[in-house]
């Protein structure tokens, strides 16, 4: 087949080999990713040709890169990168200056490439693949690791890297030299006043735009008004001549504090992760594989040289700034030692403003490619050959310890007044905690109060929320609603995606505990322990001493919590519950008769003292 056919030809290619290589790569322990590379390469042009010309999707293909730089910077809030600024700016600084230091200087001293080529070579070859190195770590269980932690820190701070590159390049190639004076100022203007409206509306019109469509109630409204935010951003920066990743970049950073970041990062996440797919599919497609018959040679060089010279400098910086042991450094460099997708971007900009040659920037795709493929092999070689790692050679920094600190240990869903009891409790004992509501009267209500309340909007029945509030890596879970049926739901919910988690529930009433007890859920009734401290004070008020009221109401609530226990084994049958309440009745009058005696005489002593002149 020559010719790209009908769009909705392309559609079923497209989905058939994904559905197929993806699972097969995830099956043989080498990720989506590779999934993805392969699908493209057996139906582009270089193999089954079912698809003839693959640079005809690349512009729809981006949009998955700029949806990530979008989510990448809802995540980087300023407190975030504050408690990890060591490894970040530390060892991720370190190995991106370490790493494209000398292959730069290898491709312009060694091989004779224009400084410029040299330059983008060596930065564009530093970075590696986020979206495969999280996987691998993710899949390996390896995230909370001393070399996992660091790699998390050394990726953040590439794709932060990967910004400012993005935007040199079209600085750097043949288009910008030949502007003037002019001319340049006018694009710089042009430049900075977009970004000027980019922060301007992201401040001060983003926030109510989305209180308003938050209002509506409407999910496709919701997720429009997401899509329109980033793609309209990215065509702003497209307009004047910038990468469209900064502005998604740009949209995002200004919504990383936002109370709907997480409503935003659920919105999108589902066309990041479909785009971003079609984005490594596109690379994929356009690997020329004849370049391994007819420069299979320097191609195997090329990848050799990828992970042989990256691969010893991350072991380097990992053992000596990042004093990981010997075994953490060398899984660190494997880790990173692939190229990564923003390569892909990188090069295929450079490619288009003349800086990269054709038969150079096919080399570098396939050879980053083959890295890629290669890593998951070299990391199960390891693990054969090497036993798990040891502790660090010295304690890890409290600050390393802290990397997963902005994650919550407690997520509370509503912040009615019983959520907002709790949310205050856990500030004052410096909790980490997320809260989640629906309702944007309480959200502004709670940031009214305090503007730093991590407080966002998102309905807690929503796998993709939960997932985006990182409930994952939580202790506890609160439901605090006052509908019993959105309790139960969302207790479901949560049992079911994460069965490890504590949920502590509020209860309606006694059948409502039940049935979350069914769930494995704490439950905690609404009015129990406020009715036991009301009869606390009126035991004390008629004569009983605290201590005497205290006996009293730890006895009764034993006892309470005991038929509860019994009443839950039989609670579906109406009629053996009546039976059980009328035994525990009974039993109750037999347990307190001597306290109703005692209390009596109180009752006489205090009524025969208030007679006496």
């Amino acid at each position: 087949m020559h010719e790209p056919g009908s769009i909705l030809q392309v559609v079923v290619v497209l989905l058939l080999a994904t559905v197929i290589a993806v699972p097969l790569a995830k099956r043989l322990r080498l990720g989506a990713v590779i999934g993805y590379l392969a699908a493209g390469v057996v139906i582009g042009p270089g193999a089954l040709d079912l698809i003839a010309h693959p640079e005809g999707m690349s512009h729809v293909s981006e949009l998955g890169v700029v949806l990530l730089l979008f989510i990448i910077g809802l995540e980087l809030s300023p407190k975030r990168l504050w408690v990890m600024r060591r490894a970040v700016f530390g060892t991720g600084l370190a190995q991106v200056l370490i790493c494209a230091s000398v292959m730069g200087l290898l491709a312009w001293l060694v091989f004779e490439q224009a400084f410029k080529t040299a330059l983008i070579l060596g930065l564009g070859l530093a970075l590696s693949s986020t979206a495969f190195g999280l996987q691998l770590l993710a899949e390996r269980r390896e995230l909370n690791t001393p070399h996992g932690r660091q790699a998390f820190a050394v990726l953040l701070f590439q794709d932060i890297a990967a910004i400012p590159l993005i935007a040199l390049i079209p600085l750097l190639g043949d288009q910008a030299s030949g502007a003037g004076d002019g001319s340049a100022l006018l694009q710089t203007g042009k430049v900075l006043g977009s970004i000027a409206v980019i922060v301007i509306g992201g401040r001060y019109l983003l926030r109510p735009l989305f209180r308003v469509v938050a209002r509506t109630g409407l999910q496709e409204v919701s997720t429009a008004t997401a899509l329109l935010v980033v793609i309209g951003t990215a065509w702003l920066m497209e307009r004047v001549g910038v990468s469209m990743a900064l502005g998604a970049f740009l949209a995002g950073l200004l919504l990383a504090d936002s109370e709907y970041r997480h409503e935003l990062e659920s919105q999108i996440e589902p066309f990041k992760g479909l785009l971003l797919g079609l984005f490594f599919i596109t690379v994929g497609m356009q690997a020329d594989l004849s370049l391994l018959a007819s420069s299979g040679a320097q191609v195997a060089l090329l990848t050799g040289m990828i992970i042989g010279l990256k691969l010893p400098l991350i072991y380097l910086v990992g053992s000596q700034i990042a004093q990981l042991d010997k075994g953490s450094a060398l899984r660190l460099g494997l880790i990173l030692a692939a190229g990564g997708e923003f390569a892909f971007v990188v090069f295929q900009l450079a490619a288009e403003h003349q800086l990269l040659s054709p038969p150079l920037h096919g080399m570098l795709v396939l050879a980053i490619t083959l890295s890629m493929a290669a890593t998951p092999l070299l990391i199960l070689g390891l693990s054969l050959l090497i036993k798990p790692s040891a502790a660090p050679r010295k304690p890890v920094p409290p600050e390393y310890e802290q990397i997963e600190s902005n994650s919550p240990r407690v997520v509370i869903s509503g912040m009615g007044r019983m959520g907002q009891v709790i949310a205050r409790m856990m500030r004052a004992q410096r909790v980490p905690y997320v809260a989640l509501d629906t309702s944007v009267d309480s959200i502004d209500m709670s940031r009214s109060l305090s503007a730093d309340m991590p407080i966002f909007y998102g309905d807690p029945l929503r796998p993709d929320i939960l997932r985006a509030a990182q409930v994952d890596k939580a202790q506890f879970f609160i439901i605090t609603s006052s509908d019993p049926e959105i309790t139960l739901r969302t207790a479901e919910t949560v049992r079911r995606l994460y069965p490890n988690i504590t949920i502590i529930a509020r209860a309606r009433n006694r059948q409502h505990v039940h049935r979350l007890i069914d769930l494995g859920v704490l439950a905690v009734r609404e009015t129990f322990h406020s009715s036991l401290e009301m009869s606390r004070q009126i035991l004390t008020g008629m004569g009983l001493s605290p201590e005497q009221a205290d006996s009293r109401i730890a006895r009764f609530r034993r006892h309470d919590e005991s038929v509860l226990a019994a009443q839950h084994k039989v609670y579906d049958d109406a009629a053996a519950v009546m039976q059980t309440a009328r035994q525990s009745r009974a039993e109750l009058e037999t347990l307190f008769d001597s306290d109703r005696i005692e209390v009596n005489s109180v009752q006489d002593a205090v009524a025969r003292g208030a007679e006496a002149p």
